[in-house]
């Protein structure tokens, strides 16, 4: 953080107090990069007979056939025991796996070991979730990632950080932030401060550190309307929650100019050519900063295509998979391509903005203006259930 010691930067952890922990799936197989996968391996699953169902199903210290739950907020799947489970498949929904990672998972309770309920009770419309991404000594990329959908708060490096929605409510009411601060930042920057603001900022600004993520304040109204105009442009590229396709200009796009493979193998970059090589399939022109963009030390294309490649042991749920690679993965990849390309065009306004930041408002001054530290009140989920939910048997659940 140029020119910031970590003494005038404050951890984001204290800024957006409520965070929880990332997703515990317990097994593979009911997450993947293709909704009709998954309905694949539910109907294999219902196929088998109740011992067959027991390997299949991996069973954990949380979940074996015979566990009951309540539903997960906002989803109508089963609340009985798997081991008797005759329905259709639960409608696989979006989730962010990791960085840059859309995927798919089913929504049962009964198929993951800590689905984070408070996570689901807040999600859909006008939620936004920030992930902080694991340490790494040296390594570079983002030190926060913002997405629309559930993010299960991976870490590429194996190092989960948090997962910090930017409300406290559904529908995007009573923000998470500590009580006070967007009134005191609205009071020194002469303008109204919102949730909203305050994620785009931090996008701008925040840096990894062996404490935490950490996001300097701006007590500058000039830095502070640049930061967050910077930090919307992350912003639209990371969440791209309202559907938009971000493009880069014309002669810069990247095509697909030889046909990738029904399954490929390997995934290489010509930097000569500035092409991604699936096998002999080649998207092109794709810039270098976008084959080296990292998170927590990991390239983020490698990992996006290994998690695509990598087949499950045979006789297992995990192996069912395409039997050839789907068009949708071709667009997808395309898409991933360009966000990467232009998050790496902003990394030098952000360099820019962190270098001068004008006089910051600390950690301290925040403890003197009775901000900090949070209550603990607000490091807990509220209480937002204004409907029923349906528990373990059917029975409704109590909250």
């Amino acid at each position: 953080m140029p020119g910031v010691t970590h003494d005038e930067a404050a951890l984001l952890a204290d800024l957006m107090p409520w965070s929880v922990a990332p997703l515990r799936p317990g097994r593979g197989w009911p997450m993947g990069p293709d909704a009709a996968t998954l309905r694949a391996r539910w109907a294999a699953f219902l196929r088998a007979d109740t011992e067959q169902r027991e390997r299949l199903f991996s069973p954990s210290r949380s979940r074996t056939l015979h566990t009951a739950v309540a539903q997960l907020p906002g989803h109508e799947g089963g609340t009985l025991p798997l081991a008797a489970e005759s329905g259709p498949c639960p409608d696989p929904v979006r989730v962010l796996h990791g960085p840059f990672d859309e995927q798919w998972l089913i929504p049962d309770h009964r198929l993951i070991d800590a689905a984070r309920p408070e996570l689901w009770r807040v999600a859909g419309e006008g939620q936004l979730f920030l992930v902080e991404q694991g340490y790494v000594t040296g390594a570079t990329g983002p030190a926060v990632l913002a997405c629309a959908v559930l993010p299960d708060g991976r870490s590429p490096a194996g190092r989960p950080g948090r997962i910090r929605p930017l409300f406290r409510r559904p529908g995007g009411l009573e923000p998470n932030a500590a009580p006070g601060l967007l009134a005191h930042l609205s009071a020194t920057l002469g303008q109204d401060v919102g949730a909203g603001d305050l994620a785009a900022w931090s996008l701008a600004v925040a840096q990894a550190s062996p404490a935490g993520c950490r996001v300097p304040l701006t007590s500058d109204a000039g830095v502070w309307a640049r930061g967050t105009e910077l930090g919307r442009r992350v912003l639209a590229l990371q969440a791209r929650g309202d559907g938009a396709r971000p493009k880069l200009p014309g002669g810069r796009r990247p095509y697909v100019r030889a046909p990738l493979p029904a399954r490929p193998a390997e995934l290489s970059y010509d930097a000569d050519e500035e092409a991604l090589c699936v096998d002999e399939g080649r998207i092109s022109p794709v810039p270098l900063e976008a084959w080296d963009f990292e998170v927590s030390g990991v390239r983020v294309l490698e990992l996006w295509f290994e998690r695509r490649m990598t087949a499950g042991e045979a006789g297992t749920l995990d192996a069912i998979r395409p039997a050839q690679w789907p068009q949708t993965w071709t667009s997808e990849l395309l898409e991933l391509i360009t966000v990467l390309a232009l998050l790496a065009e902003l990394r030098p306004l952000q360099a820019e903005l962190t270098a001068d930041l004008g006089a910051l408002i600390t950690p301290e001054a925040l403890r003197h203006a009775r901000v900090l530290p949070a209550p603990d009140a607000a490091r807990r989920p509220a209480s937002v259930l204004d409907h029923h939910e349906e528990g373990p048997g059917g029975q409704f659940a109590l909250i």
